[in-house]
């Protein structure tokens, strides 16, 4: 069911196609951990912010990254309610959409066979807010790995800049023999400080990467509850 949520939600343009099948090596540090089926509704959480200002370095805006995209429509399948509800409602509406026909006939014929099967307006709304709880809880997982990275990658090392840096204003009180020992800390420090500026780059490019797959999915089930409610009285 995977492979047709993906046509479902994104855009079937060939550089997704491409980036699908490995996705983005930048990445790779930060995967929420991936759950089996929920018999539960996740409770909601805020939006991730989709900018972060860092202090020595640009980071690039957000953008849709196949690898997030992936995970986010996995935990939806994951969590497939039983019978007809808004992901088959989803997938007529994806039938429907090359037909010459506007997007209320749209909507509206894909909820005729929809309504065959049980299917009424409030519960497609319904069970579309549950896969938005859903992606809100994938959502609560990426940010918590976030800040694991974060701890990881730029805590200690800051916490190593700041120990060379106090050695280094010790060993400049010490005699001249000792000069040397103080160029070799610095250069230290130096290093680290480069390193906690990359790392710094990468986590927040990771983070901005899965915001806007998050967005890229949540938009297009708002759209859909947004002309559920318009159209479907």
């Amino acid at each position: 069911m995977l492979k047709n949520l993906k046509k479902w939600f994104v855009v079937d343009d060939e550089e997704f196609k491409d980036k699908m099948s490995g996705g983005s090596a930048d990445d790779s540090d930060i995967v929420p951990e991936q759950k089996t089926k929920s018999t539960s509704t996740p409770r909601s959480t805020s939006s991730p912010s989709s900018t972060s200002s860092t202090s020595s370095s640009t980071v690039p805006s957000g953008k849709s990254s196949p690898k997030f995209t992936n995970i986010l429509l996995q935990a939806m399948e994951a969590n497939n309610l039983d019978g007809f509800d808004y992901l088959e409602y989803k997938h007529s509406l994806h039938n429907l959409a090359k037909m010459p026909m506007d997007e209320q006939t749209r909507y509206q014929s894909a909820y005729a066979a929809a309504s065959t099967m049980g299917a009424t307006p409030a519960k497609l709304v319904k069970t579309a807010h549950f896969y938005i709880d859903v992606l809100k809880k994938e959502e609560a997982k990426f940010a918590q790995a976030l800040a694991n990275q974060k701890d990881k990658q730029i805590g200690d090392k800051s916490q190593l800049i700041q120990q060379h840096d106090n050695l280094v204003k010790e060993k400049t009180k010490q005699i001249e023999q000792l000069k040397k020992e103080i160029a070799q800390h610095q250069a230290k420090s130096e290093q680290m400080k480069k390193s906690i500026s990359s790392a710094t780059v990468k986590v927040e490019t990771t983070k901005n990467n899965f915001v806007a797959s998050y967005n890229l999915v949540l938009s297009q089930i708002n759209r859909d509850i947004e002309n559920m409610k318009k159209y479907l009285k």
